[in-house]
């Protein structure tokens, strides 16, 4: 059976509802899942005159409804209504809604009565203004799920990045740098290959600073702190070795010698990614007893409304979804830990 997933609709305002029906207008997510967007069905048809080919929306209020689109798309709400459609704008009010609307998609996924989420992008300014202080999905999705140990990851093919740290400045991203953290991030990336099934699971761990040290010539963290890390998972029979210098390792990954970095902070793993793949990447929070993958973009308020935004990130991230959901539905075998 395919699997059911919820994709939520993100900030209405941005480039979400956009790239959503975009996305639903191919047959490839309809192939591989039972799609259906948690959001707004008005929001949804007036965006649809971009796509008119992309099936129509019509409300559902259970699951069962969630599974019968096709020939429609099935739009489930939570009692809010959307503002008005103001592309490009912030507005508190579509902040709210998009938290509401991630809110509902974990709460089914944890019930087990969906499959995984993806979602569309929300925008952090809103949601703060909203009342919220989440700084973002992920943060809110791990709170939710009762998860102390998540990461933020970017996929894209055969290149893959583990961030020890995201969303937080760089000071505190070096703080962040601790053996401990570092050898749960190197644990959490390998179950992330270990349920895709990647036929190898050679982690690769990126240096803080330049060189890798340069043997304590510019700084001690790595052999002091990251080696330390990638030895203790070695002896766990992780496939894992570094820390090496971040100036090379990306390229060492595309040429195929590595099938996953480990990066020690938010732009050093999402600069290379976003260079190489910027239309294709998958954002993906593992960690979290949920799948849950989203698009590796922002709300794009500069072009939101224009019929301009590309759906390739999002169809990537159904695509991911579905593949998750069906190896985990196989019932493989948990990671060593």
């Amino acid at each position: 059976m395919k699997p059911l997933l919820a994709i939520t609709m993100g900030d209405i305002n941005g480039v979400g509802p956009e790239i959503l029906v975009k996305a639903l207008a191919h047959p490839g997510p309809w192939d591989v899942c039972h799609p259906f967007v948690v959001g707004s069905a008005p929001v949804f048809e007036e965006v649809r005159r971009w796509v008119p080919n992309c099936p129509p929306a019509r409300r559902c209020h259970s699951i069962a409804e969630a599974r019968m689109g096709g020939t429609f798309t099935p739009v489930m709400e939570v009692g809010l209504d959307a503002p008005v459609y103001d592309p490009g704008q912030l507005d508190p009010a579509a902040g709210k809604c998009a938290i509401e609307w991630v809110k509902l998609a974990v709460k089914l996924a944890l019930e087990k009565q969906i499959d995984g989420i993806v979602t569309c992008p929300i925008n952090k300014e809103g949601i703060h203004k909203a009342g919220y202080t989440f700084a973002g999905h992920t943060d809110l999705i791990a709170e939710m799920c009762g998860t102390p140990d998540y990461r933020m990851c970017l996929f894209a093919g055969a290149m893959r990045v583990v961030h020890n740290s995201a969303h937080v400045s760089l000071r505190q991203a070096i703080d962040l740098v601790q053996t401990d953290r570092v050898a749960i991030s190197i644990r959490i990336a390998h179950d992330g290959l270990f349920r895709l099934r990647t036929p190898r699971k050679r982690i690769a761990v990126a240096a803080l600073n330049p060189h890798a040290g340069e043997a304590g010539a510019f700084g001690t963290e790595d052999a002091e702190i990251i080696a330390p890390a990638v030895a203790q998972c070695q002896q766990q029979g992780i496939a894992c070795s570094g820390p090496y210098p971040a100036d090379t390792i990306f390229r060492r990954m595309q040429q195929g010698e590595f099938d996953l970095v480990v990066a020690m902070y938010h732009d050093q793993g999402h600069a290379p990614m976003k260079l190489i793949a910027m239309d294709e990447g998958v954002n993906v929070t593992l960690g979290i007893p949920i799948i849950r993958t989203s698009v590796d973009h922002g709300t794009a308020y500069d072009i939101a409304g224009t019929g301009a935004a590309h759906e390739h990130s999002l169809l990537a991230a159904i695509n991911l979804a579905a593949e998750m959901a069906a190896t985990k539905n196989a019932g493989e075998t948990p990671a060593p830990q």
